[in-house]
C-alpha cells in the first residue's frame, strides 16, 4: 500500500471515530435534556410535585434552560483548551435545547399562571420588571434559534455572527431575571451570575471587538 493510500485510510478511520464521538455525545445530550423535561410534566399532571407544582415546573424549566445555555457557552473554551474541535458540533444542539426549555418556561407561565389570558400576560410583562427582562432574553433566544438553520446562516453571512453574539446579552439578562425572581436566598442567583461573568471574561477580546 502506498503512503498516500495509508494516509487516506488513517484519515478515514479518524473521521469515522470523530463522527462516532459526535453521534454518541448528541445521543447523551438528547437523553439528558429531553427525558427530564418529559418527566417533570408527567409528574406535574399526575400531581406528584408537592403543594406547588406550578412553581416546581417553572423553576425546573427556567433553571434547566439556564444550565443548558451555560453549557453552550462552555463548549468553545473546552474545545480550545483540550483541542477537541468535535465538541463544537454539539453547540447548536445545546443551544436549541436551552431555547426549548425557555419556551416551556414561558408556556408554563402562560398556561398555569395567567391561564392563557393574553391581556394579563402582556400586562405582567410590562408591569413586572423581572418578567420584562426574562421575556427580552427569551426573544433573543428565539431569534438565535430561528437563525440557527444553516440556510439562514448562509443568507445572513457575517451578520449571523453579530446576531449570535447577543447570546452574551441573553445570559446576563437571564442571570438578572433569576436574581430578581427570587424573594429570598440570593446565593444561588449570585453563583449563576458569577459563572456567566467568568464565561464572558474568557471572551473579552471577542466581545470588545463586537462592541466597537
Amino acid at each position: 500500500m502506498s503512503s498516500d493510500a495509508k494516509n487516506t485510510a488513517i484519515f478515514t478511520v479518524k473521521a469515522q471515530r470523530l463522527r462516532r464521538r459526535v453521534w454518541l455525545l448528541k445521543l447523551v445530550i438528547h437523553c439528558a435534556a429531553l427525558l427530564p423535561l418529559l418527566a417533570i410534566y408527567s409528574l406535574a399532571f399526575a400531581d406528584q410535585l408537592g403543594a406547588d407544582p406550578v412553581k416546581a415546573v417553572m423553576h425546573f424549566t427556567g433553571i434547566g434552560g439556564f444550565n443548558l445555555l451555560l453549557l453552550t457557552l462552555t463548549v468553545t473554551p473546552l474545545a480550545k483548551t483540550f483541542r477537541a474541535g468535535y465538541l463544537l458540533k454539539v453547540r447548536r444542539l445545546l443551544g436549541l435545547y436551552s431555547f426549548s426549555y425557555g419556551l416551556c418556561h414561558v408556556l408554563s407561565f402562560l398556561a398555569f399562571e395567567v391561564q392563557f389570558d393574553w391581556r394579563l400576560f402582556v400586562a405582567e410583562i410590562i408591569d413586572r420588571p423581572y418578567i420584562t427582562i426574562g421575556m427580552t432574553a427569551f426573544t433573543i433566544l428565539l431569534a438565535l434559534a430561528i437563525t440557527s438553520v444553516s440556510a439562514l446562516q448562509n443568507k445572513l453571512g457575517k451578520n449571523w455572527q453579530k446576531l449570535h453574539n447577543f447570546v452574551y446579552v441573553a445570559a446576563l439578562l437571564i442571570a438578572w431575571h433569576f436574581y430578581w425572581s427570587v424573594k429570598s436566598n440570593i446565593v444561588e442567583p449570585l453563583i449563576y451570575l458569577l459563572m456567566v461573568l467568568v464565561l464572558l471574561s474568557l471572551r473579552k477580546q471577542k466581545i470588545s471587538r463586537w462592541l466597537r
